[in-house]
């Protein structure tokens, strides 16, 4: 994952699980306990199932518990990511959402958006896209559509 400013901001090991068209599915599994800012403490073991489009603005990672148990869900907007056949990588737009797995949810880190948009000169397309990419994260979100019925 980068940043705007092409800063590497994290790194993973995945594999693939499958691959449909433009969808890119990976499984990565947690070694290590993280704390997160927003998630809390990912455990050990945690299974995250990830959903990357190379032609949409968003991606959404499915965490589970060892038993395969949904824990929640984390959207990021995002441009649309490059996978050269062995690594995916993606710039990050900050905004993100948390889905719990009742799906209800919580958009995170608008603010971060504004302030970066400003401060990298996002484009106006960039900025339109991300909205856009939003909005229809929260349609598929409400609408109980994939992958949120997975």
């Amino acid at each position: 994952m980068l940043k705007y400013d092409g800063r590497e901001h994290r790194r993973w090991p995945a594999r693939i699980a499958r691959i449909d068209g433009p969808l890119l599915v990976l499984d990565a599994v947690f070694e290590d306990e993280i704390e997160h800012d927003l998630l809390g403490t990912i455990s050990s073991g945690t299974i995250s199932t990830e959903y990357y489009w190379l032609d949409r603005w968003y991606n959404v990672f499915r965490f589970s518990d060892p038993d395969r148990k949904l824990t929640n869900y984390y959207c990021n907007v995002n441009q649309p990511p490059s996978f050269d056949g062995h690594v995916l990588s993606y710039i990050d737009l900050d905004i993100d959402v948390l889905v719990a797995p009742d799906l209800t949810y919580r958009v995170l880190d608008v603010e971060d958006f504004e302030e970066n948009a400003r401060r990298y000169a996002y484009p106006e397309a960039v900025q339109a896209n991300a909205r856009r990419a939003l909005e229809e994260l929260v349609g598929l979100i409400e609408a109980r559509a994939f992958p949120f019925n997975e």
